[in-house]
């Protein structure tokens, strides 16, 4: 399988961590780069950012139109919504990436998986699956893919891992009970999930950045001093 293409904002100095962010549909990679310098981390950090690019591919609730997807959607109802094998592809490509910052010598407890909308679900999917532990997600504005299917395919390895839950409460794209549902899924099976809702739709404020800001550096340079 070839590497998903990305946007590299690297690290100013020694790489001691690294975020990886997934779009929603229809963006890019090049879509939250611009958040970067917005967080106001520290340049002593050492944190690099990778935001991937989804594939090409038709989305039936748009006509067929082809745009960046982590998965298709065939119908807007949210039981529904996320095409579960498109999830699972996507979820492979995306730890494949993960296995080649680790490769390159990146713990796996310095990486820290954030999505919004689409990408927030491939997150939310692999958190509870992965076979190493992360240093936390961030699951921004997102819904869980086939929730029932949870309790037979999670693994203890993340359970302790913080996952910072973050949505709009007049969001009309992801309705924010979609994401409360996440959250109390992830949460009746003992992970480690906090929740933050906003006055705002399908979007990110910056009280929002603010508190994703201090998510990463809690779960990051507290380890990287480490």
């Amino acid at each position: 399988m070839a590497l998903l293409p990305y946007v590299d904002v690297a690290a100013q100095g020694e790489t001691q961590a690294v975020v990886v962010w997934l779009h929603g549909l229809g963006d890019s990679g090049h879509g939250f780069a611009p958040i970067v310098p917005e967080l106001n981390i520290p340049k002593d950090a050492g944190i690099r950012f990778i935001f991937p690019h989804a594939p090409e591919q038709p989305i039936t609730v748009n006509g067929g139109m082809r745009m960046r997807a982590w998965y298709d959607i065939k119908t807007m109802d949210l039981t529904h919504r996320a095409d579960e094998p498109g999830v699972r592809e996507s979820a492979k490509a995306v730890t494949a990436l993960i296995d080649s910052l680790i490769s390159q010598g990146i713990c796996s407890e310095k990486i820290i998986l954030a999505g919004f909308s689409q990408g927030g679900v491939i997150a939310l999917h692999l958190l509870p699956r992965l076979s190493y532990k992360l240093a936390g997600v961030i699951a921004l504005s997102t819904y869980m893919c086939a929730p029932e299917k949870l309790a037979d395919e999670a693994t203890n390895t993340n359970k302790s891992t913080s996952v910072f839950f973050g949505h709009g409460s007049e969001d009309p794209v992801v309705p924010m009970a979609a994401g409360q549902q996440a959250f109390h899924s992830l949460k009746k099976l003992g992970f480690n999930v906090s929740w933050q809702d906003y006055r705002m739709q399908h979007s990110v404020c910056a009280q929002e950045v603010a508190a994703i800001s201090a998510f990463i550096q809690r779960q990051l340079m507290t380890q990287v001093e480490n």
